[in-house]
């Protein structure tokens, strides 16, 4: 897009560089309305950002085992840190305010932004995200067991198959021939730019070491909408209902058959209530 329209910040979720954000979806994006700058980036511990290898590997089961304890968690870093990272792009970039996009993990971190960091927002729009409220229903087993399958090493022979198999169950019971059709582009360039499983487990850490937001959202004054499919096996969509009722004034968008990915089918919904949403607040 033109870097003088109106910012787009797109946070992407677990385990997933920049290029998950398709460029086409981007493409689509920067079209919509009147125009947008859309910015996409990799998180920490991830693509071509910082990877906090010194750090070491979370012991992810034993966090599990506290956190069903009620016990306090520690982690390398908390989704509050890669909020600040988000906003300290925005610096680097010197663009004051932007609208904040964010899928997945990216939608609790866009979260984070509105609680922490509210005055770079013009607005937020939360994809397939939660509260991290406990209560909320789980994951089915078969995408819970695909969180903690960490992908196979060595070759691209190797991986592709994986990463069939994750999208296949991410993108609910639906088929999606397109997606379906370019999981072996989409995989190869994801084994192209860098795998980092321990740099997933650091961010899974922090997901579960940062706990609820569900009270923080209640003094959001960001104009927040909420996109959630009605076919997530990771994220329910009781879930994005929560995140809507925990938000004032935040408006739901459900979209059936989706699961917990962006079909290229779905892309005109999508971006088209993104960018409704962000041209109906200009500015605050």
């Amino acid at each position: 897009g033109d870097p003088a329209a109106t910012p787009i910040l797109l946070i992407m979720g677990l385990n997933s560089q920049l290029i998950a954000w398709d460029e086409g979806f981007c493409r689509q994006l920067a079209a919509a309305g009147n125009g947008h700058y859309v910015i996409r980036f990799d998180n920490r511990d991830i693509g071509h950002s910082t990877h906090f290898t010194e750090a070491g590997v979370p012991d992810l089961q034993a966090m599990i085992g506290l956190a069903m304890a009620g016990k306090p968690l520690t982690a390398p870093y908390l989704l509050a840190d890669m909020a600040a990272d988000a906003a300290g792009l925005l610096d680097a970039l010197q663009i004051d305010k932007a609208h904040v996009v964010g899928a997945s993990m990216g939608g609790a971190i866009g979260q984070e932004m509105a609680i922490r960091h509210p005055e770079r927002m013009l607005s937020f729009t939360s994809i397939m995200s939660t509260t991290g409220e406990r209560g909320l229903p789980p994951p089915t087993p078969e995408a819970m067991a695909i969180l903690f399958t960490p992908p196979p090493g060595g070759t691209l022979d190797a991986y592709l198959p994986h990463y069939a198999k994750v999208w296949r169950v991410l993108r609910g019971p639906s088929s999606f021939p397109e997606d379906e059709a370019r999981d072996a582009e989409r995989g190869t360039a994801v084994f192209e730019r860098g795998l980092n499983p321990a740099g997933s487990a650091r961010q899974l850490a922090a997901i579960f070491a940062s706990g609820s937001r569900k009270k923080a959202l209640g003094g959001v004054k960001v104009p927040t909408l909420v996109i959630h499919g009605d076919a997530d096996p990771l994220v329910p969509v009781e879930c994005g209902v929560d995140v809507a009722e925990s938000i004032p004034g935040a408006r739901l968008l459900r979209i059936p058959r989706m699961g917990h990915a962006l079909p290229v089918s779905m892309w005109p919904e999508i971006v088209g209530a993104i960018a409704a949403h962000a041209a109906a607040h200009p500015g605050r």
